[in-house]
C-alpha cells in the first residue's frame, strides 16, 4: 500500500506560540517596510553596513543576477563560503526566487564536496575563491567533471 504524505508540513512543537505563516522573504519585505532606514546588517570584517533598504535592494539585485544566470523556481543552489556577507545575500536571494538553497561545509574537502554536488543535484554554485587552505576554485575544477548537473559556478568577488 503506498503511503500517503500530509499535505502540509505546518508544526508548532511544543510551543504555544504558532509558526509565521509568511516566507522568508514576505518577512524580510514586512521588515524594510517597518524598519528601512534602520541597520539591518554589519559586516565588520569587510567595513559594510547596509540599512534594511540596502539590504532588499542587494537581495534583489542578487536574485536578478541568479534570475540570469538561468536559476528558476525549484532549482537547488548551492553555497560553499565561509560566513560572508554574500552568503546571507545568496540565501535571501534564493528564497525570494523560490530556489533550494543547500548549503556546503567549508571545511569539505574535494571528494566530500563532489558527493554534495552529485547528490543534492546543484545545478548552480556560489562559492568562495578559497577558504584557509583549501582553494575552492582547484577543488571544484576538479569535481565538475563527474558532477553533471552542474552548469555554473559564481565565484564571490
Amino acid at each position: 500500500m503506498p503511503r500517503t504524505m500530509p499535505e502540509t508540513s505546518y508544526a508548532s512543537g511544543t510551543s504555544t506560540v504558532p509558526l509565521l505563516g509568511e516566507t522568508i522573504d514576505a518577512n524580510l519585505k514586512k521588515a524594510v517596510e517597518r524598519f528601512g532606514d534602520r541597520e539591518a546588517v554589519v559586516d565588520v570584517a569587510a567595513g559594510r553596513r547596509l540599512t534594511y533598504r540596502e539590504l532588499d535592494a542587494e537581495v534583489e539585485r542578487v536574485a536578478r543576477g541568479l534570475l540570469a544566470r538561468g536559476v528558476e523556481k525549484g532549482d537547488r543552489v548551492g553555497i560553499w563560503a565561509p560566513n560572508l556577507l554574500e552568503w546571507f545575500l545568496v540565501q535571501y536571494a534564493t528564497a525570494r526566487i523560490g530556489a533550494i538553497l543547500v548549503n556546503i561545509n567549508p571545511a569539505y574537502r574535494t571528494h566530500e564536496v563532489g558527493y554534495v554536488l552529485e547528490q543534492a543535484g546543484i545545478s548552480t554554485l556560489v562559492a568562495a575563491p578559497s577558504f584557509r587552505t583549501s582553494d575552492y576554485r582547484a577543488m571544484i575544477d576538479e569535481v565538475r567533471p563527474r558532477v553533471p548537473a552542474l552548469a555554473d559556478v559564481v565565484y564571490i568577488g
